[in-house]
């Protein structure tokens, strides 16, 4: 089964890593990969910091355009990935070795993919 699994960090508490801790947790973030290679079912995307973000949302007059993520939002999601595991159990295991985790504020957000798009199909 096809797992969305998308990391996530909170800004004001990654601050506070040195760069020197986070050069070493990319270094085992880069192993990772390699690691994991053959339940990664993509190659994945590391985003731009999320400054850079734009949001389009719902407004009464129609779409409205916003710099930044949702105003409210503490933790951004920092990139993806998609995993082909047995069940979630599986993701789960393979997620718990992501190196960051042991950073403040850092998570990983499983989700199961859709897969079936056949009620749309007649």
């Amino acid at each position: 089964m096809k797992y969305v699994i998308m990391f996530t960090s909170t800004p004001d508490l990654a601050a506070d890593v040195t760069a020197d801790t986070n050069t070493e947790v990319y270094e085992r973030v880069y192993r990772w990969f390699g690691e994991h290679a053959d339940v990664i079912a993509d190659s994945g995307a590391e985003l731009q910091p999320v400054s850079t973000a734009t949001t389009v949302a719902h407004g009464s007059g129609g779409p409205v355009v916003v710099d930044g993520p949702f105003s409210e939002a503490r933790e951004v999601i920092g990139g993806f990935s998609v995993i082909d595991v047995a069940d979630l159990d599986a993701a789960i295991a393979v997620v718990k070795t992501w190196p960051p985790l042991e950073l403040p504020g850092v998570a990983v957000e499983i989700r199961p993919m859709v897969t079936d798009y056949d009620q749309f199909e007649q």
